[in-house]
């Protein structure tokens, strides 16, 4: 897969087979949308293609109350590279020129002079360009490219979608979020210098940097985290730590059980398997630490149990 900033004219690419969306997340719908796109591009003989947007429009649109984002572009844009789900991935700027594109100009100037396209797979509820005016019935008008609308994707009854995700996160479903993605759900980041109070009370842990100013679920979790020493597992808090700071800034801190490696400066992957509980403020640190006590005990726990139930 190849990955491209902005017009990719410059690079000589073949026409090809696009759709267009942001991907957040890459859950079941997306995926099964990418299939079709591979299956008709190769009646066509077209490499396949996908548009997608830096930053998320309605992170653009709404900078004081962004919405949860599910993941950077980093990852999306690892996942989509694994396995071939796509063969190119146009990155554009999502800003107030573009915000302010017609739809007529944004199939004249990108679709066909851009990315050269010949086959356009959308959602069945896409809408673009200023003031969202353009549709399929724009799209499909256009001479010069097929146009196809991808159905809703049904799991376990309901339409995937990068909100539904949201939902079941903020609810603290990891299992119904890892149903519609596919895998559980995972952030991302480098680890950080922190204050370091962890290993003044007997549980170091490692500093994640959050990638959004607002992470999609908050508490205490069961996780796995990728790292370079390999999978390792541990107990996860994604919250204000409101016990020992005022801050108003998320933090993810993770205590890996049985590392006692150096992982700053590193990029980890921290999958979460189980919400243990919310966060909340104690009146001092030992009751803290009992509670984290707690805590990693019920991660052990569930992690031995499904490691026997993959054996």
């Amino acid at each position: 897969m190849r990955a491209f900033l902005g017009d990719p004219r410059r690079h000589d690419l073949l026409p090809c087979a696009l759709t267009i969306g942001n991907f957040d997340g890459v859950h079941l719908g997306h995926q099964k949308m990418l299939a079709r796109l591979r299956h008709e591009a190769a009646a066509r003989g077209l490499p396949t293609a996908l548009l997608t947007f830096e930053p998320h429009p309605r992170e653009f649109f709404a900078r004081s109350q962004p919405p949860a984002r599910l993941s950077v572009l980093r990852d999306k844009l690892q996942f989509l590279a694994e396995e071939e789900r796509v063969d190119y991935v146009f990155v554009y700027r999502f800003n107030r020129a573009f915000s302010r594109m017609p739809a007529e100009l944004f199939v004249r100037e990108v679709l066909l002079r851009q990315l050269q396209t010949r086959y356009l797979l959308i959602g069945d509820d896409f809408q673009f360009g200023a003031d969202r005016k353009g549709d399929f019935g724009l799209l499909s008008a256009c001479p010069d490219f097929v146009t196809e609308a991808m159905p809703s994707v049904l799991v376990a009854g309901e339409r995937a979608s990068s909100t539904l995700v949201r939902e079941r996160l903020a609810a603290g479903d990891l299992g119904g979020a890892a149903m519609l993605l596919g895998r559980p759900y995972q952030i991302s980041g480098k680890v950080m210098h922190g204050r370091k109070l962890g290993r003044t009370i007997g549980f170091p842990t490692a500093n994640v940097h959050l990638p959004h100013l607002r992470p999609a679920l908050q508490g205490v979790f069961v996780v796995e985290v990728d790292t370079p020493q390999g999978r390792l597992g541990g107990v996860a808090s994604l919250g204000k730590n409101p016990t020992v700071t005022d801050s108003q800034h998320y933090k993810l801190e993770v205590h890996l059980f049985d590392f006692h490696g150096d992982l700053y400066g590193q990029r980890v992957s921290v999958h979460f398997l189980k919400k243990l509980r919310d966060e909340a403020r104690y009146d001092d640190l030992n009751e803290l630490v009992a509670q984290i006590e707690r805590d990693a005990a019920s991660a052990r726990t569930y992690l031995t149990s499904l490691q026997r139930d993959q054996a």
